[in-house]
């Protein structure tokens, strides 16, 4: 059955890379194919190893006549910008002659769309768009960052106005900065910039398109009558035809394990959790003498919290090192200062504004910062109950009532921590070390370690003994003795 390609005139590509055709091959690899088979059709020797290098069937030559195809489906989420950040450095490493970003999604993440198109313009690779069925909002934003677009019959491109979490329009700010975006984009590929800014802003009137108060988004045969699509194609093959690349072969780039626990982790479900765990693995590790599970546990939760948003670009450097501030000025308030004060505070005020601004976007918006805080709080409430059912709880539990001490030594029972001295107490001596304020007494013929109550004492000063308590002789000068001249000096 004949297919019928509908087709606009091809705009020179500016973005410079790889063209696809056998022109786009180095000239001294041209060069020795065209030997090799001169040789070959005359029956001559081909040199040694170069018919595997120069074999359709060899692994090299087979990856750089091989077409990258990307798929981006559904929304688009944070996630989805290292997916595709590594499959175009892919293919510009394995020589590939071009990158196909096949859109299906309704849009997504501003920022992470953001991070995609800056990978498409920086692309070594010629980059097409392949629109199956729709390309809205920031899908819309990826395809115009491509060298060319494509649409599938029946596609749309267009409605790119960002919205809030409830679906309400996004305030002026973000969507100026999207206007100005999809223009940029326009320009850059020779289009007219108001098309563009219509899809972004209703208010903008596109004369014999759109009017104003009416969102643009375009089908398939007005992309192409505008210009804003290159061409529309029925399928992938039609789309390798026409980007004159029929008999290449076509990989399929998956997400590999890494990218899956990435998402995985920077889940708006998971990442309370990682910040509950890591919040309470401190919070225990702080009441017990050594480190242990409880601290690897809280260290490696915060760890995968944060470095999985600096992987999708959320948490930065910033982020990491606020946090690394507010763990040490807790561990000061803990360790060093005694009571709970200003170091304290500041410290989880800069843990938590952390975990906030590691949520949270480029340009975020007030509904972000709202959802980012309510995650944390919702960390900090799991945080707080996980720790009253631990206290209360878990010192009762038949299995783990081991971990916990339940016997108590007391004096009535036989257990001191020092033998009772009552018979020292008024008891006279001489000092046999200098006391400051600790030192050596001789007491009735007996070496005693003793702490003077008041001014140092020098060695040899008659004392008497006023307390005994704990294991601790309290001294003072005896009446009579004559005081040190140079007292309390070191």
């Amino acid at each position: 059955m004949h297919r019928t390609v509908r087709l606009r005139p091809m705009r020179p590509m500016t973005r410079q890379g790889t063209k696809p055709g056998l022109t786009g091959l180095p000239a001294p690899l041209l060069a020795l194919g065209l030997a090799v088979v001169a040789a070959s059709a005359s029956g001559g020797p081909v040199p040694p190893g170069l018919g595997a290098v120069l074999s359709p069937s060899a692994p090299v030559a087979q990856s750089a006549a091989t077409v990258v195809r990307v798929p981006i489906s559904g929304t688009i989420e944070l996630g989805v910008a290292p997916f595709v950040a590594r499959a175009l450095s892919e293919a510009a490493e394995s020589g590939a002659p071009a990158v196909i970003i096949e859109l299906d999604t309704p849009g997504g993440r501003v920022d992470a769309a953001w991070k995609i198109i800056d990978d498409l313009r920086d692309a070594e690779v010629p980059t097409y768009a392949y629109v199956n069925r729709r390309a809205l909002s920031a899908g819309a934003m990826i395809a115009l960052a491509t060298d060319r677009i494509y649409m599938r019959p029946g596609s749309t491109l267009g409605a790119a106005t960002p919205v809030t979490g409830e679906g309400e329009k996004a305030p002026e700010k973000m969507v100026s900065a999207m206007r100005s975006e999809f223009r940029a984009l326009a320009e850059e590929r020779g289009l007219d910039p108001l098309v563009a800014e219509a899809m972004v802003d209703e208010s903008i009137e596109v004369p014999g398109v759109s009017e104003a108060g009416r969102l643009l988004t375009l089908t398939t045969d007005e992309a192409t009558e505008l210009g804003v699509a290159d061409g529309e194609v029925r399928d992938l093959i039609e789309l390798l035809e026409v980007t004159r690349l029929p008999a290449a072969p076509v990989r399929e780039v998956q997400p590999n394990w890494a990218e899956a626990i990435v998402r995985f982790l920077t889940n708006p479900a998971v990442a309370p959790l990682l910040l509950s765990l890591g919040f309470l693995g401190l919070i225990v590790e702080v009441r017990t003498p050594s480190f242990g599970v409880a601290g690897a546990v809280g260290l490696a939760s915060l760890g995968a919290f944060f470095g999985a948003h600096h992987l999708v670009h959320l948490a930065g450097i910033e982020e990491i090192l606020l946090f690394g501030a507010g763990a040490v000025l807790i561990a000061l308030e803990v360790l060093v200062i005694p009571g709970f004060g200003i170091a304290g505070i500041l410290g989880t005020a800069a843990i938590l504004g952390a975990a906030v601004m590691g949520m949270v976007g480029q340009v975020p918006t007030f509904d972000q910062v709202f959802n980012a805080a309510g995650l944390v709080s919702l960390s900090i409430i799991l945080v707080g109950v996980a720790t009253w059912a631990l206290v209360r709880h878990l010192p009762r539990s038949n299995r783990f009532s081991g971990l916990f001490l339940r016997d108590s030594t007391s004096r009535e029972t036989g257990y001191l921590s020092a033998p009772p001295r009552e018979d020292l107490v008024g008891q006279r001596g001489v000092t046999s070390t200098d006391l400051r304020p600790t030192g050596v007494a001789i007491v009735n013929d007996e070496r005693i370690h003793v702490v003077t109550e008041g001014p140092w004492l020098e060695a040899g000063t008659p004392i008497r003994v006023l307390e005994v308590a704990s294991g601790r002789v309290l001294v003072r000068r005896a009446k009579g003795a004559p005081e040190s001249e140079n007292r309390n000096e070191v």
